[in-house]
This record gives structure tokens, C-alpha cells and sequence, in this order.
């Protein structure tokens, strides 16, 4: 039998015909029930709705840093701090996590809230250019080693005339790494407030066809867009260590010692064991992260605002760290390549605007502060779910999933 083809458009004929072929696979057809007029250009075959419940937890008490980048460089330059108590969005199935997360949020205010810094601000798309000799890639790389300010006037000129280019996304820098025949190219962007990666794909696919391949003295014999070093939706020890793509942030905190006994019902000096031997237990595994669950706390929020999920990956890349201070525990934790967008995408959907809008980070010039409240989320859960795993035998970790844990 010939398969016919699936209707892919978004028109209410075609979205409807999916749904009557579908229908009687479903349940009870609930998933189509709803107007899915704000969402059709949000992604292809648009055909139902997905519900996940959305908790909300807070206040978490929050000293953050305001930002901007001076051109054309892009460096990133603190400008000033504010102080402010934030309530945060968690869509999630996940038992015990918005428990857990407020119980470290709490723990946190009780003993002076968090800090927060941006370190960084990139985004990358890692090209490729193959050539017919190592020595045509080493002279490939010398030649775009030394015309980076050259392609920057020229990207900007060609953004000018061409309106499919992205004016928000600005190169910043170009680093090449000459393997065999091939010469990989980071082209390093900023992309405003938005995440960026359709921007800057635009604006590297001009940069390759436009200018590497028309104006270069090594004529490669192909280009790839994409060549798997830009650190793109999946962990990356070269970018957990040096950041560069996505947003690089620190969320610190100092843990009195009434706190950690009374809320998180533990010691500093299980949690400090606890540290010693969990750092021990990454290093061993080879994994890219010293963290202990950042990746529930950024997933969470990112399903409730709109980001782009297949980026959960590079932005819970963390490192966290545990050291005893006078009146208590200095606790931080970083994120290499925080991907976070407050404008595009999946941000301009109704239920994600709103609750952007909750957070103060709806729209433009907000995707800093947006950044570094994520970052203080993520050091919540890891505080509280750490103490919970510090406890004896780690009682109190056993009976939250004891508990919570759905199904038996």
C-alpha cells in the first residue's frame, strides 16, 4: 500500500485532518480540545497540546548584576547591582523537585540570599572547511587568524543589504583548530536577548559561502555549516571549561550554620563529606559536570518559558563548590553554557510570556536577569537536594522519592 503524504502545514484544514486521523489512537482526544491558533508558528504539523503542571516557588532573595556589552568587541561589563525576591516557574513531573528546590531557596534567604554574576556571553556555531592538504588548512587558518576585524565590517555591511541576516547577531571572535585536511572554524557570536542559534546560523552560512569561500587564498573543497565542536545541545568539556557558548554565570551563597540544621536539617561537615566524596565520584565517571542535579532545576524552567529543551544539555553543564567560611558554608555553583533566550522562539508563546513576565524577564533587555535567576534556582535545588543526600545513610534523599515517588 502507498503511503500518502502526511500533511505538515499549519492551516486549519490540515491541523484538523491530522486530528481525525489520529483521534481514535488517543484516548479520549483531550490533547486536540484546545485553540491551537497561538501556537501554529511554533513548530511544524502542529496537531495537540501538551499540558505539564507548573509549580511556583519563592521568593528567592537575590542580589543581581546588571550588564551590557561595549562594541564591537562584545565584552561583557558589569554596571551596576540591584537586589530584588523573585518567584520562579517549574513545569515538571518530577516528585519532591519544587519541594526541594524551595527548601534550598528558603535555607538561602534565611542566611542573606544569593549573588549572582555573568562571566560571559557567546554563542557559537562551529564550521569546517575541507581542504585538499593540511598545508592549504594551516594556510586557511593563518589567513582567518588575521582578517577577523575585516569579516566583522564585512558581516556588518552585508546585514545592511540583506534582510535575511541577523543584525542582533554580531561575531565577536573566530578561532580555528587545524585537524588533518580540515580547518574547523568557531565563528563566536553575541545575539542580544535572544538564544540565538537561527541567527547566527544565518549569519555564519554568509560568512562561509560569502566570504571564506569567494575571498579566501585556499580554495577549500567544501564547507560544513556545522562540523560538531560548537558545544550545540550536549555536553562539552571544552566549553564547561571555558564557557563560550551560551551564558557564562556564578550563583554564590553563604549557608549559616542555623539554616543548614534547622531547614536542611543537616551539618556543614556532612555536607562538606558529602562534596569531597561526590567531586571524587565525577572525576572518576569522566563526567562533564561537578553538580549534582543541576539539570532538573534548568529543565523546569525552561519548560515554562519557552526555551528551547534540546539546549538542557550544554546548560546544565555546572561545578559546584562547598567550602567552609567564618559564620558558615561559602556555596557556588557555575554554568559554563547557560542557553536562554527572552525574546523569539518558544518566549513569544502565551503561557511562556507570562511566565517570563512573572520573573521580571519578559522582552528585551532582560536575558541577563533572566540568566542569573536560573543560575540561583539551579544552586537552590543543588543545596537542598546535597543536604538531603549528606543525611545519614542519606535517610532524607531515600524518603523524598519514598514519598513522592510516584507509582510502586
Amino acid at each position: 500500500m502507498e503511503l500518502r503524504r502526511w500533511p505538515r502545514k499549519n492551516d486549519p484544514e490540515s491541523i484538523k485532518t491530522r486530528q481525525d486521523e489520529l483521534r481514535a489512537l488517543t484516548q479520549d482526544g483531550e490533547v486536540f480540545s484546545h485553540d491551537l491558533t497561538p501556537f501554529a508558528n511554533a513548530q511544524e504539523a502542529l496537531t495537540g497540546v501538551a499540558v505539564i503542571p507548573v509549580s511556583v516557588i519563592g521568593p528567592l532573595e537575590l542580589e543581581l548584576g546588571e550588564y551590557e556589552l561595549e562594541e564591537p568587541f562584545g565584552r561583557l561589563v558589569e554596571t551596576g547591582r540591584d537586589s530584588d525576591r523573585v518567584y520562579v516557574p517549574l513545569a515538571h513531573t518530577e516528585g519532591s523537585l519544587s519541594a526541594s528546590l524551595y527548601r534550598g531557596a528558603r535555607a538561602v534567604s534565611e542566611s542573606g540570599g544569593f549573588k549572582t554574576f555573568v562571566l560571559g556571553d557567546r554563542i557559537t556555531r562551529a564550521s569546517c572547511f575541507v581542504c585538499g592538504s593540511a598545508e592549504e588548512a594551516v594556510a586557511l587558518s593563518r589567513f582567518l587568524d588575521a582578517h577577523v576585524a575585516e569579516m566583522r565590517r564585512w558581516l556588518a555591511e552585508r546585514v545592511e543589504a540583506e534582510p535575511a541576516l541577523s543584525k542582533h547577531a554580531k561575531l565577536r571572535e573566530v578561532e580555528t583548530h587545524v585537524v588533518g585536511p580540515m580547518c574547523h572554524v568557531m565563528w563566536a557570536f553575541t545575539t542580544g536577548d535572544a538564544c540565538g542559534p537561527n541567527m547566527m546560523t544565518r549569519n555564519a552560512y554568509a560568512l562561509n559561502m560569502g566570504y571564506v569561500m569567494e575571498q579566501a587564498p585556499v580554495k577549500p573543497e567544501r564547507a560544513i555549516l556545522e562540523s560538531n565542536m560548537g558545544g550545540d545541545k550536549k555536553p562539552s568539556h571544552r566549553y564547561f571549561e571555558r564557557g563560550g557558548h551560551g551564558k557564562t554565570l556564578i550563583a554564590e551563597c553563604t549557608l549559616n550554620e542555623e539554616a543548614v540544621r534547622r531547614v536542611l536539617r543537616t551539618s556543614i561537615d556532612d555536607l562538606l563529606e558529602l562534596s569531597w566524596a561526590g567531586t571524587h565520584g565525577a572525576v572518576a565517571s569522566g563526567m562533564q559536570s561537578v553538580a549534582f542535579t543541576p539539570a532538573s532545576a534548568i529543565a523546569a524552567i525552561f519548560a515554562a518559558t519557552g526555551q528551547d529543551l534540546g539546549m538542557v544539555g550544554t546548560s546544565s553543564m555546572a561545578h559546584g563548590t562547598g567550602k567552609r567560611v567564618e559564620g558558615g558554608l561559602n556555596c557556588t555553583i557555575r554554568l559554563a553554557g547557560l542557553e536562554v533566550g527572552t525574546v523569539g522562539g518558544g518566549t513569544t508563546l502565551p503561557y511562556a510570556r507570562s511566565w517570563l513576565t512573572l520573573m521580571g524577564c519578559a522582552g528585551a533587555g532582560k536575558v541577563y536577569r533572566f540568566a542569573q535567576i536560573v543560575a540561583a534556582a539551579t544552586l537552590a535545588l543543588e543545596i537542598s537536594a546535597s543536604a538531603a543526600m549528606a543525611t545519614a545513610g542519606s535517610h532524607e534523599f531515600f524518603k523524598a522519592h519514598n514519598e513522592r515517588g510516584g507509582l510502586r
